[in-house]
Formats: C-alpha cells, structure tokens, sequence
C-alpha cells in the first residue's frame, strides 16, 4: 500500500494534498498506521456523534504533537479513507490539548478542495458563521469527551498564518 505519510506536502503553490483518513460521516475515527500502512480504527465516537467533514492529515509534515499535520477538509461530499484531495488551506483552529500529565499543542489546519462548488470560493475559515465556528469546537470537545484531556481553544487564524503553519511543519 501507499505510505501517505510520504506524499507531497505541496501539491502546488496554492494548494496542499489532504489525505482522508475518517470521511464525513464516519461515526468511527480511523487512522493510519505508518507500519502496518493501512488505516485502522482509533475509535468510536460517542452515539449519535459524527464527522462533519473529512478529517486527515497533510504528508510529509510533523506537528508539536508528534503526528502529521492535522486537516478538516470543508466540503459537501463525503469521500473514503485514503483518498488524497489537492486542497486549499483556509486558516487553523490554534488547540491546546491538556491532560493530567501535560499540555501540548494540536492545531487543525481546515482546508478546502480546490473543486468544491460548496466551499470553493470561502477565503478564509473566519468568514464561516459564527455558529458554525460554534458547532466545530463543540464536536472536537464532544470527540475527546470521554478521554482524560480537555481541549482549550486558543483562536481561529486565516490562510497566511495556515500555510506558515504547515511550512514550518514541513519535513
């Protein structure tokens, strides 16, 4: 199989390749596993909850949290583990991630496709609604509910400050 985690991180100057680990949806988190490179389930999320848009990762990066970047990819469609979607970044949402032993951060990049008739033209993820935004940081609160770690949400950036992100992630 493919090992996603060393694809392009730039597809072009513009835009960035995702690759969809949980499609929108999904009531499960997968993931993939850089040894076996496949994806597996990570977990379940709790009854009634699930994805609102494609979640994964963009390749060849590393976060703070010691995994590649991670990307919500805004769109109307719902596509499948594996599929690499060329992407334009639109801003992150800024995440502290505290447990009882440490705090580290795990910021999301959201990202568009670049043929979306939905979200294609969005510029920038602070033009969402407000409660949209509202309805974004509730499900990641709701994802992590029943672990031992809070998240702490410390602000939403537009695009400029998503590709510096993803350039000094960059492997």
């Amino acid at each position: 199989m493919t090992n996603y985690l060393k694809l392009p991180t730039w597809a072009d100057k513009e835009n960035i390749f995702a690759v969809v680990e949980t499609p929108r949806g999904s009531c499960c988190k997968l993931e993939f596993d850089k040894k076996l490179r496949v994806f597996t389930l990570s977990k379940a999320l709790m009854a009634g909850l699930t994805y609102p848009y494609d979640w994964g990762f963009i390749p060849s990066t590393l976060a703070d949290d010691g995994d590649p970047l991670d990307v919500l990819v805004i769109h109307d469609g719902a596509t499948y583990p594996g599929t690499v979607l060329r992407c334009r970044p639109i801003g992150i949402l800024k995440v502290l991630q505290v447990t009882e032993r440490k705090k580290k951060r795990n910021d999301r990049v959201v990202a568009v496709p670049r043929h979306s008739f939905f979200a294609g033209d969005l510029p920038d993820v602070r033009n969402l609604p407000a409660t949209a935004i509202k309805q974004l940081e509730k499900f990641f609160d709701a994802t992590n509910a029943l672990k031992d770690k809070k998240l702490e949400f410390l602000g939403w950036h537009g695009p400029v400050r998503a590709m510096k992100l993803i350039n000094r992630c960059r492997l």
